[in-house]
Formats: structure tokens, C-alpha cells, sequence
């Protein structure tokens, strides 16, 4: 399966002696799939699990969404396990101009598949239509708490009787102990990858700016409220788990 791969991260591999909030600019995008695959536990499992949960549930002449699609690994994903035969569209959309425009680059080297149409938005201001898949791939944890329930409103709307929504999040806990656990445990897990503790401890600082966690039972109770009367949990690595939810 054809993947996204950017040079090695070493973006907080020296001190810094002023850390500005992380972005998704040129420099995130140039080392982003090196970054998240040894920051993320689990996720090079996650990915390609998606395009099969994508295969599964993909309704014929219907739209399927990756919101948040940075590089496009997810879209890649889709693209690749959905059938030929049949016809779909993806709608691949991030607010950074960057990664749309790495993700293109990527998409050319495998243009067979399903049309890929490909947006730089503001995911809270998309309007989703004839939608039987959408995935928020570790997304929803930069969208300001206020915006997520509306966003996820707004996905339920849009969704077909039958269609899948995947969330993919970074968790909090909410026994502090707890929660401080599983952070250390993560740690370990990035510095296991090769990153030193300095660069740990800078991107944490710079990262923790903009990205705000919930509990998995925060999401849960935000999915019911959102309209997914059911949901399941179906994959966890530490803090970072992975829901379904259909739309019944």
C-alpha cells in the first residue's frame, strides 16, 4: 500500500529558546509522516484499518470524506481498498495550505481510483452531502472545544442512513494519576522511536498550545448528543484511541 513518506523530524531536536504554538506549516509538512508515525502509537495500524472500514461501508455513488487529511494518508487509504466498480468520491480537506499541497503531490504519483477532490477549508464551514464515510483522523482535538459538538452535528447531517463516522483521538483521563500514566507511557513509546527527551519535551510544550484532549467519555457522550445512537470503541494504544459511529 502506497503511503506518504517525508524526511526524518528534527524540528525540536535543538533548544529553542522561544516556543511558538505548533502549526501545520511548510516545516510540519515536510517531516509530518515521519512525525506522526513515531508519535502516534497505533497509527500506522489505524490508517490502513480505515481504508478497510472505508471498503466496508462505502455506499455506491456516495461521498466519503477525510477532514483533516493532512499528507492523505486516510485518502490514500480509501482510495486504494474501494471497489472499481463502483462509483465514489472523496472529499479530502485540511485549513493548511501546506499539506494540500504535499497531499496533491502524492496523489499524482497514484492516480488510479476514485475521484479525489481535494479542499483547503475550514472543516466547521463544510457543508457535507450524500456522505457515507467520514473520518476525523486525529482532528477533532485541534477544533476548539465550543466548535465540536456543532462540527460533529453537522457530519450526522450530512451522513446517509447506514454511513460510518471514524474519530480518531488523543485521550485525556479524568483521574489526574491516571492521565499523567499514560502521558509518561507515551513518552516513552517517542522516545523508544528516537526522539530525545529535549524534543519531547519541546514539542509537548509547543503542542499542548492547540491541542486540547477530551476523555473517551467526553466523546462518547458527544456522539449520542450528536445524533450516533450507536458507537463502539475499536481500537486504544495508551492515550490514543480510534470510535465508530454509525448513523442508524
Amino acid at each position: 500500500m502506497f503511503t506518504p513518506k517525508t524526511p526524518p523530524d528534527t524540528l525540536y531536536a535543538h533548544p529553542r529558546p522561544q516556543l511558538d504554538k505548533f502549526k501545520f506549516d511548510e516545516q510540519v509538512a515536510a517531516v509530518f509522516s515521519d512525525m506522526i508515525e513515531r508519535s502516534v502509537p497505533g497509527y500506522t495500524t489505524i490508517v490502513p484499518m480505515i481504508g478497510l472500514i472505508a471498503a466496508r461501508y462505502a455506499q455506491p455513488d456516495s461521498q466519503l470524506y477525510d477532514l483533516g487529511c493532512s499528507l492523505g494518508a486516510v485518502t490514500l487509504a480509501m482510495r486504494q481498498q474501494l471497489p472499481t466498480d463502483q462509483a465514489f468520491r472523496i472529499v479530502a480537506v485540511d485549513n493548511a495550505e501546506a499539506m494540500i499541497q504535499r497531499c496533491q503531490h502524492y496523489l499524482d504519483q497514484v492516480p488510479d481510483g476514485c475521484p479525489v477532490d481535494l479542499q483547503c477549508a475550514e472543516i466547521q464551514n463544510l457543508t457535507l452531502s450524500n456522505a457515507s464515510v467520514v473520518v476525523l483522523n486525529f482532528t477533532l482535538q485541534f477544533i476548539p472545544p465550543a466548535d465540536r459538538l456543532p462540527l460533529l452535528r453537522r457530519i450526522y447531517d450530512g451522513m446517509n442512513r447506514g454511513g460510518v463516522l471514524v474519530l480518531s483521538e488523543k485521550i485525556t483521563f479524568a483521574d489526574p494519576d491516571l492521565a499523567d500514566e499514560f502521558v509518561d507511557l507515551h513518552h516513552d513509546f517517542k522516545h523508544a522511536n528516537g526522539y530525545s527527551r529535549l524534543e519531547i519535551q519541546q514539542k509537548r510544550d509547543a503542542i499542548e498550545q492547540v491541542l486540547i484532549p477530551d476523555t473517551l467519555a467526553e466523546h462518547q457522550q458527544r456522539l449520542t448528543a450528536a445524533g450516533f445512537s450507536q458507537h463502539a470503541l475499536w481500537f486504544q494504544c495508551f492515550n490514543f484511541i480510534s470510535l465508530l459511529a454509525w448513523k442508524t
